[in-house]
């Protein structure tokens, strides 16, 4: 949550005013102190005073939490995961539409210029082949899920921004490695029309990879999600020649900034809240691809 505190502080006072924080860990005090906020132990009293809030807690508060300030008509900016239940998260959206208040899912790669260049780029690609894709790392993600939930929702969320259709199966091996709970590495088919797209999960791997490779007939493209670099491939005339390569110039920018100026500016403007509002097919397919993984078997999704 310290991220978010110190972008609404940096976009004071064109864009927001930091108001509080909000912990029930006493000693998070010194962080509302150092950035001149009010603090409290008690969300809910927190909300009472803003209209606008950074839900960063626990996966399976997010229901409860998120709930209770749109019900107190408060506008709510949510990390990902968004909940573990899809049907948990459909209702949520219900109520933020009933209530014509902004609900956005902390999906930082849709605000990765990369992410905005990719969408635009995919027409000239021709029919689509095949879609690869890596968020590998050597880190242990959050302690609530495991990388089907936190690291996937990244990758299936960035298909479901920049193509026109969403996957009709699904199909997910996992491995519990450290820890029985949740899964450490996994990999993930989605089976669409007439291509597919398999999404390699781990954290457990040496390196630390965001990245997606899209073939089509005409053109391919490479998208470095932790780079932020883009490489467009046009396909040769005969099989077997060399592809060209062209580097598509991308302007660096800070996902999470950018997310949270489109939140503050989606409470006044409901065109640009578009970009940021929840996809639940994201949550659907997570869900599907771990009763894939414990069914051993594909899914519709």
């Amino acid at each position: 949550g310290v991220n978010h505190i110190k972008i609404y502080k940096e976009l004071h006072p064109t864009h927001s005013e930091l108001v509080g924080i909000s912990d029930i860990d006493l000693a998070k005090k010194d962080i509302a102190d150092q950035y001149s906020a009010k603090f409290f132990d008690d969300y809910k009293e927190l909300i009472k005073n803003v209209n606008a809030v950074s839900i960063v807690v626990p996966t399976d508060m997010h229901y409860q939490v998120v709930k209770e300030c749109l019900s107190q008509n408060v506008n709510v900016l949510v990390e990902k995961p968004f909940v573990l239940d899809f049907r948990e998260g459909e209702e949520l959206i219900k109520l933020a539409k009933m209530k014509n208040l902004v609900l956005h899912v902390g999906y930082l790669f849709r605000f990765n210029p990369v992410t905005i260049e990719l969408k635009k780029l995919l027409p000239e690609l021709g029919e689509l082949r095949s879609i690869n894709a890596r968020y590998i790392q050597p880190n242990q993600p959050r302690g609530d899920s495991g990388v089907i939930f936190n690291l996937s929702v990244h990758l299936i969320d960035v298909l479901n921004f920049i193509l026109t259709e969403r996957p009709s199966t699904v199909l997910c091996k996992k491995a519990n490695i450290f820890n029985p709970s949740f899964e450490d590495s996994a990999t993930i088919t989605l089976g669409y029309d007439n291509f597919h797209a398999t999404l390699e999960l781990s954290c457990l791997h040496p390196e630390k990879k965001r990245d997606m490779f899209i073939l089509g007939t005409k053109v391919a493209a490479y998208a470095d999600f932790k780079e932020q670099k883009l490489i467009k491939y046009k396909a040769p005339e005969k099989i077997g020649d060399e592809w060209s390569t062209e580097i598509i110039e991308i302007e660096k920018k800070e996902p999470l900034k950018e997310e949270i100026k489109n939140f503050l500016s989606s409470i006044e403007n409901e065109e640009v809240r578009k970009l940021g509002e929840e996809e639940i097919y994201t949550t659907r397919i997570c869900q599907r691809a771990l009763e894939s993984a414990t069914l051993g078997r594909e899914l519709k999704t």
